[in-house]
């Protein structure tokens, strides 16, 4: 047994070494084809330079050959106007030549009248004996020198720098995450920078058994990117960058984590109204819907022995805090969310549809019964829109009402500040102020929506809008749209 261990182990060894030597084997063959491959791209790098080379000679070649025509030319229309008046001369000097000869005085005077006015209107002495231009062509040589001393310090493209995030330049607000970063020196071969990121539940890098895949950006040229349109459904997200030139991507750099924690939460269906068909971030009005699920759930609910199925059974926190409940009945047409708030600050957005008749959107207390209405009791608070027969806005707490005389947004955001005691609407597009309940909150909180003939959609894991947080700042942006409902201390 003992050698059947050892044949065993030195089988097992030489099979590695098999498989190391087939990769040995297989790395070699792609090293020759690699270098092949990076010559022909020397090549056609080289190749290119010349052709950049040889134009530019052709260029400046023709040039030359410009200038060179140019000077000729205008040398040759010279040395013909120089030829012209030099064969004038020489007749009108032949015909002074045989004046001389004129014995009679009064012809002699005629003729040298006539060679002196001949003489005085000369082309000869109109002309310059000076060249219009320089046989000089050294404005039109060439040095070479500093970019011969460029290409001979033409090397392999080094391998990037990792870059450095600045986490104090990073921002995380308005749905959005904006990623900064730098070289550590200066390197203007950078072409572009790489962006990953991976989504976390943990302050730090993902444990393994957490661990994401990094979802990549890439072709950044600027040394920033904004990451927009997330939903912040876990608390925190990795960012690492890596820098690339046209030939390699260097190393990426130390990852970052920004906390990125907001408000999540899906609809409670199995507390809801049987007449709402509830989906995690969607509830319907569904006339029919109470008698036909009421019937399923009596199947669903019962095996062969009349016993409730086992398939039923959940432990999750979620489960039980929705176990703990009834469904709503009677006239409240109301689901609430899963998730209570207990602290902070969250915010959420509401969109109906455009023929949804009548529907609220607010919060209440886990204690809220399951006839009661949202906003028609003191555990509640909300706004409804009523659009049967004609359209009324208003805020209700504690079957108290107060008319809105604001239009309707497509959208409505819901800001709520537990600690602070606040409740706030606000239009999600304009980010304009709707109403505002100003309370001290007892319990905690379910978000709570109550729909009849159309249905909502919900967006949850929103972090609170900058515009928000600004109005929040200013009392006097506050103060229109406070009115007596809120001061109301539960």
């Amino acid at each position: 047994e003992t050698l059947q261990r050892i044949v065993s182990t030195l089988a097992n060894k030489n099979d590695e070494i098999h498989n190391f030597i087939d990769m040995l084997n297989h790395t070699i063959k792609n090293v020759q084809e690699n270098s092949s491959n990076v010559i022909s791209e020397l090549d056609e790098e080289f190749d290119g330079l010349y052709s950049i080379l040889d134009e530019m000679k052709g260029t400046m070649t023709n040039t030359i050959q410009q200038e060179e025509a140019r000077k000729i030319q205008a040398l040759q229309n010279q040395l013909s106007q120089c030829s012209s008046a030099l064969e004038s001369s020489e007749e009108l000097l032949e015909l002074a030549a045989q004046s001389l000869d004129i014995k009679d005085p009064v012809e002699f005077s005629k003729t040298a009248r006539q060679i002196k006015d001949r003489v005085t209107m000369a082309s000869a002495f109109r002309i310059s004996l000076k060249p219009k231009v320089s046989d000089s062509m050294t404005h039109l040589m060439v040095d070479f020198s500093l970019e011969r001393q460029m290409l001979q310090a033409v090397k392999f493209l080094p391998v990037p720098k990792a870059p450095e995030i600045d986490l104090a330049a990073c921002l995380v607000a308005d749905n959005c995450v904006t990623v900064s970063w730098r070289m550590p020196e200066e390197d203007n071969r950078i072409d572009h920078f790489v962006l990953e990121y991976r989504k976390t539940n943990f302050d730090g890098l993902p444990r393994v058994k957490d661990e994401q895949c990094w979802e990549l950006i890439d072709y950044i040229k600027a040394s920033e990117y904004t990451l927009s349109g997330l939903k912040f459904d876990t608390k925190y997200m990795n960012f690492r960058v890596q820098a690339c030139n046209k030939a390699v991507a260097g190393e990426y750099s130390d990852p970052v984590t920004l906390e990125t924690k907001a408000f999540v939460f899906n609809l409670d269906n199995t507390s809801s109204h049987l007449n709402l068909k509830v989906e995690d971030t969607y509830v319907e009005w569904d006339p029919t819907g109470g008698k036909g699920q009421e019937k399923i759930k009596g199947k669903e609910n019962k095996g062969r022995s009349g016993t409730p199925s086992p398939k039923r059974t959940s432990f999750s926190p979620r489960s039980l805090m929705r176990g703990s409940r009834d469904r709503f009945t009677g006239e409240s047409y109301t689901v609430l969310g899963d998730t209570a708030i207990e602290s902070g600050q969250h915010y959420w957005e509401v969109r109906a549809q455009k023929d949804c008749k009548s529907y609220s959107v607010g919060v209440a207390y886990k204690n809220l019964g399951k006839f009661d209405q949202l906003g028609k009791t003191n555990s509640s608070w909300c706004i409804h829109i009523n659009n049967w027969l004609q359209t009324t806005f208003s805020a209700k707490h504690n079957n108290k009402a107060r008319t809105l005389d604001i239009p309707v947004p497509d959208r409505i955001g819901v800001y709520c500040d537990f600690d602070g005691g606040q409740l706030t609407f606000y239009n999600a597009n304009s980010k304009q102020l709707l109403y505002t309940f100003r309370t001290k909150f007892t319990q905690p909180l379910l978000p709570g929506f109550m729909v009849w003939c159309g249905g909502l959609t919900l967006s949850t894991g929103l972090q609170v809008p900058s515009a928000v947080k600004t109005l929040q700042k200013s009392e006097n942006g506050l103060s229109g749209s406070v009115g007596s409902l809120n001061n109301v201390t539960q």
